[in-house]
């Protein structure tokens, strides 16, 4: 039951689903090879090959990153935790190499003169990128950034419940992340006790009517999940700590003493990202940590979109539209997790 602040109760608790309290259940299939299924999906004007849009974070997206996700059929969208006049200059770079170039703003400060900046110099969409998205400082930004740039695509988040996502469409948002919480590096549910499993939000977002892409940010860690937010109804999955450690990430690559090779991975609301970037520490809902060293990140791309085109064979579809009619998902019991993952060894 839900419990309000007066002590009344206002209802029942509604059970909601993670990624792995869930399974997809197999189709028959006709698919004979891998190459029939095309995973690629349009994000308003501009057509992507592959549904996986790399996180506007300081450990993850700059430069490096941006080409090989465009070289891949991605999207990568350049952070806004640095001055304008780094992002500008990284913008007209890769701008004279690529067609489509993103880059995030926030909502306050200098959003405006940084999104005029990043406009100017020939960015294709902006990711409007706070954590809370349902807000009014999203409303305010959204509805200005949409009358000054009407042609230039419009990403918002986050978001977490079916309310949010159709007031940010209605805002002038043209597509929208989805997920609050439930990134590896975030600690937002712990700091605040708000949040929703990301699968679960996509699930009751997928149910709107307004004519928005959805993006599933937050708690992927397999190519199983991205197949699985695809199934529940993304469009596109938004990626971190899978793209982080790799060649294209910004930061250098550091061994241990006993020879292991590490970067560091960090949420933009840990204490070391905010102080970095703003000089100050206002709330704690991320950390910074270290993860191992992965080279390139286009084999790790290469390892992803195998495994989710063997997914959609699995389901018996060839498109994301297809997998949408065509999935059909099953909970799994504590057991039924054990017995998914590889278990050989556990005594």
């Amino acid at each position: 039951m839900i419990i309000n602040a007066d002590g009344k109760v206002a209802g029942n608790f509604e059970k909601v689903f993670s990624f792995d309290d869930t399974l997809l259940v197999p189709n028959y299939s006709d698919i004979e090879s891998r190459q029939e299924v095309d995973i690629g999906n349009n994000l308003g004007p501009h057509q992507l090959n592959i549904p996986i849009i790399s996180s506007p974070m300081d450990t993850v997206t700059e430069e490096q990153m941006v080409r090989t996700m465009a070289k891949n059929g991605g999207l990568g969208v350049i952070h806004r935790y640095n001055t304008i006049d780094d992002q500008q200059r990284m913008i007209e770079l890769l701008r004279r190499e690529m067609e489509d170039v993103a880059v995030a703003v926030g909502v306050s400060g200098d959003f405006k003169e940084r999104a005029l900046a990043c406009v100017a110099s020939g960015a294709t969409v902006l990711c409007v990128d706070i954590a809370h998205g349902h807000h009014i400082l999203m409303e305010r930004a959204l509805k200005t950034l949409k009358d000054r740039y009407p042609n230039t695509h419009l990403m918002a988040g986050n978001v977490a419940t079916l309310e949010a996502f159709n007031d940010l469409a209605d805002w002038g948002a043209d597509s929208i992340k989805v997920g609050i919480g439930g990134g590896s590096i975030c600690s937002t549910r712990i700091q605040t006790g708000h949040g929703m499993p990301t699968l679960q939000s996509v699930l009751e977002c997928a149910k709107s009517d307004r004519d928005v892409k959805l993006i599933a940010d937050g708690g992927i860690k397999t190519s199983g999940d991205i197949t699985k937010a695809l199934a529940a109804g993304a469009d596109f999955v938004m990626l971190g700590s899978l793209l982080a450690g790799t060649d294209e990430s910004p930061g250098d690559v550091y061994t241990s003493q006993k020879g292991n090779k590490y970067k560091v991975y960090r949420g933009m609301a840990s204490r070391e990202a905010q102080i970095d970037w703003r000089g100050t520490v206002s709330s704690l809902e991320g950390i910074s940590t270290t993860i191992p060293y992965k080279g390139s990140v286009e084999k790790i791309l290469r390892e992803l979109v195998r495994g989710i085109k063997s997914g959609f064979s699995y389901s018996g579809a060839r498109s994301i539209e297809e997998l949408h009619a065509k999935a059909r998902f099953i909970e799994q019991t504590s057991a039924g997790q054990v017995e998914s993952s590889t278990h050989i060894l556990r005594s």
